[in-house]
């Protein structure tokens, strides 16, 4: 998820920018003046900076040189309120991104900062290339959907990415948990570094610490030469463990320690080795009841969940199913070199009464049949799967109605999911709101819009 500078000496601004950007999908940090501005982006250099003219002490022009003097790749998008020819200009010469007016125009405030990011992240993609390494795919590309639940956990991962805490990301099978982990490295310190995955439940038990750890020539048999663990090719990166909740205890204990001490000795081996790693691991497990049934260590426990992420099934989430199924749609079909354009109303009907078990990864292999199967350019309700048109996973309100546009649908869902937790937290709208990710602006707003104030 990208990550914007707002930099205006006006709390309300950044404030009121702040709102705005967020619910366009980006992190967002301030700064109310240029040397904190400075300091922001040695810290951690954002995707774009949205730096007003007029401040005291540095005015925009001056950090705007001063910022292309430690990146000049890094765009910047002048605003002010005095706005002339001649200081337009002046800013386009001295090598600003675009020049906007106050008061704003949103759209075209989002879409240029959408332009100005999309820059940034080619421009890191071909100095990656230049330099041999694989670029990370563009995380706004990976993490789709816009719902209030989604908002809220790519707010999470902006509050996580850039300290070194450990975080434990829970959630059912195929919610997208390693593409949590992605994010939260690629908006991290460590994106440079390397990124290495385990799966736990994939490893042998009698293979598992020769995996984490490595193993020295001769450690046992078929060990003809020293391999490297997967913490030591993590060090100055991060490491994943998925499905950390199939760890023996034997194995959680050796990983306790590294957690403690940042360091381990290879299978077979008595040289001690220290490593700069940061560890993210994942679940679908209730880790907490296995701590109680003695299948899980308490004190691993406690020490991995410093931060939790829980990703929402998609359930829950109903009204990201058509800009998810949209996005795999167009992935399959140009995959597929075939020109599937859309879902009947009918066919994105079935999808939205469908419970979705197996979460977005079910969705995505349903939008990829589908794009193999239908001989013409809409996906029609037979190009969908029995499961789906004969449905044992339907929502359990059907509140799909005949002549029902899917705008109407998507917003009966919407108003759904927001009086269900209005009513979870007795109309408290400050509560909702947070469970939400909404603030409370925006939930009332969605409170008129679906006549839920009374």
């Amino acid at each position: 998820m990208a990550l914007v500078l707002v930099v205006d000496d006006e709390e309300s601004v950044c404030e009121f920018l702040t709102e705005v950007l967020e619910d366009a999908g980006y992190r967002v940090q301030t700064a109310q003046d240029g040397p904190r501005a400075l300091e922001l982006i040695s810290q951690n250099p954002p995707d774009a900076v949205l730096l007003d003219i007029r401040m005291p002490e540095l005015d925009g022009m001056q950090v705007m040189d001063r910022i292309q003097q430690q990146d000049n790749r890094l765009p910047v998008i002048l605003m002010t309120a005095f706005g002339t020819t001649e200081m337009a200009i002046q800013a386009m010469k001295a090598g600003a991104f675009d020049y906007i007016i106050k008061p704003f125009n949103l759209d075209e405030l989002v879409l240029t900062v959408k332009k100005a990011v999309t820059m940034r992240q080619l421009a890191m993609e071909v100095e990656a290339l230049r330099e041999g390494r694989t670029p990370e795919p563009l995380s706004m590309e990976t993490m789709i959907g816009q719902s209030p639940a989604m908002q809220a956990v790519y707010k999470n991962i902006g509050r996580v990415a850039a300290s070194n805490v450990t975080v434990l990301i829970q959630g059912e099978s195929g919610t997208g948990k390693e593409l949590v982990a992605r994010a939260i490295h690629n908006n991290s310190s460590r994106r440079d570094g390397p990124f290495i995955k385990i799966n736990c439940a994939a490893i042998p038990e009698n293979l598992m610490e020769s995996e984490l750890f490595g193993h020295e020539k001769g450690a046992f048999t078929g060990a003809g030469a020293r391999k490297p663990g997967k913490f030591e090719l993590a060090h100055r990166g991060t490491i994943f463990l998925d499905e950390i909740g199939e760890l023996s205890l034997a194995t959680q204990a050796k990983l306790l320690r590294v957690l403690q001490e940042k360091e381990f000795e290879r299978v077979g081996g008595t040289e001690i080795i220290r490593v700069d790693v940061r560890i993210l691991a994942a679940t679908n497990k209730d880790l907490e009841h296995c701590v109680q049934e003695g299948t899980f260590r308490e004190d691993l426990y406690f020490r991995l969940k410093v931060v939790t992420i829980w990703l929402p099934p998609l359930r829950e989430r109903m009204e990201d199913v058509p800009v998810l199924a949209r996005a795999f749609l167009q992935k399959y079909s140009r995959e597929q070199n075939k020109s599937v354009t859309d879902f009947s109303p009918e066919a994105m009907a079935l999808l939205m009464q469908y419970g979705w078990p197996g979460n977005v990864r079910e969705l995505r292999n349903v939008c990829e049949q589908a794009v193999v199967l239908t001989r013409g350019p809409v996906i029609l309700p037979e190009d969908l799967p029995h499961s789906l048109r004969f449905p044992q996973h339907a929502i359990k309100e059907n509140f799909i109605k005949p002549g029902m546009t899917l705008k109407e649908i998507v917003a009966d869902v919407e108003r759904q999911v927001i009086l269900k937790t209005l009513q979870e937290h007795n109309w408290n709208r400050t509560a909702t709101a947070r469970a939400l990710g909404l603030n409370r602006r925006s939930l009332y707003a969605k409170m008129k819009e679906h006549g839920l104030l009374s």
